[in-house]
């Protein structure tokens, strides 16, 4: 008989140690699912951000206007904001991207995340960085499939053209 012991791990520890793994595992997924929506949203949330205070320096810098709106394609207003946002500088200073004007950065929606901006399609700004519609306009930001109790963010634009961001849930 060998007095050498064998090197490896027997069927009973490699056993005990899938079990363990598969419940730790099932204890964290739904966690780590709620923080990858939550981390989706945050980062739509910035890039809004990002785009509407772009926007407003630009109006600010041509001292004719700038806008943001809800974009298909990158290259016209369309309303869909949930499948893409584009800034642009409004040169012409009539509130509406045109032909005349330069599209300043366009981002990609996410199909997992639903955006909705304000009806009139556009967010303007004018010459001065403050918006040219009479009413606070918002952008909801929230999972495709909102179901009750997940996170979504409202953006307010006030007339002077600040940001304000309302965290809430889902009904």
């Amino acid at each position: 008989m060998s007095l050498r012991r064998q090197n490896g791990f027997t069927l009973i520890e490699l056993m005990v140690t899938l079990t363990v793994f598969v419940i730790l595992a099932s204890i964290a997924y739904p966690s780590f699912r709620s923080m990858i929506r939550s981390n989706r949203l945050a980062t739509a949330n910035n890039e809004v951000i990002a785009l509407t205070n772009l926007a407003r320096s630009e109006a600010i810098r041509n001292n004719r206007g700038g806008g943001l709106c809800g974009s298909t394609d990158g290259q016209a207003c369309d309303g869909e904001w949930s499948k893409g946002l584009l800034a642009w500088s409004d040169l012409d200073a009539d509130g509406v991207l045109g032909s005349k004007d330069s599209v300043l950065r366009f981002s990609l929606g996410n199909p997992q995340l639903s955006v909705v901006g304000p009806p009139g399609a556009t967010i303007a700004f004018d010459g001065r960085g403050r918006r040219k519609a009479a009413d606070d306009q918002t952008v909801v930001l929230s999972p495709a499939s909102c179901k009750a109790g997940e996170q979504r963010s409202t953006l307010t634009i006030n007339k002077s053209g600040q940001v304000r961001v309302t965290k809430g849930t889902c009904s």
